[in-house]
This record gives structure tokens, sequence and C-alpha cells, in this order.
């Protein structure tokens, strides 16, 4: 559902998209697939603070789970802040590498 509400479009409901996502986390906060849609919400919305929230809280999961981010996960944190106007970047790129 949130996938389908993030691109733009005819069902372009970025709120929808927010909510969706937030209700599945909720039911299952390790699932990455869900942070991955969480991270191209915030990136969509032009919000960077949401989008580094996001981040870091796929990386605390992973930690707590003692594992790897998906390959999906780090192709999507590398892609969203490799565009302009990131800061921090290269914080949170040595945080995925580091995990990885």
């Amino acid at each position: 559902m949130a996938t389908y509400r993030i691109p733009a479009g005819r069902h372009h409901d970025l709120d929808a998209a927010r909510q969706a996502v937030s209700t599945g986390l909720d039911v299952d906060d390790s699932a990455e697939l869900l942070h991955r849609d969480w991270m191209r919400l915030e990136a969509a919305r032009g919000n960077r603070s949401g989008l580094h929230t996001a981040i870091t809280r796929v990386q605390q999961t992973n930690r707590a789970l003692d594992c790897s981010p998906e390959t999906a996960t780090t192709d999507v944190i590398n892609k969203l802040l490799s565009r302009p106007g990131t800061a921090v970047r290269m914080q949170f790129r040595k945080r995925v590498s580091a995990i990885g």
C-alpha cells in the first residue's frame, strides 16, 4: 500500500502512505521492506530529518537483531543520501558500511 501511494500519479497520497508504513512497523518493526518504504516516503516529502530518522531506526533494529541490512536497504540508503542537499551524508554511509 505504501509503495503504491508514494509515486507521483493518480493515487499519490503521502499521508496514506505514511499511515500504512506506520501501521506495518507497529506490527513488525524488523520488516526492512517497510523501512525502505519509510525512507522513500520521507525523501518524497523532502523531509531530510525524517529520512535520517528512518535510516537510524533500521540501523538500530538491525543492530538489536545482530544482523546486516539487506542489500536492497543499503542500496536505497545510498541512493537517497546521494541526492544533493544532504549535509551529513557521509556519517550515515559510514554507519551503513560498519553494519554491513
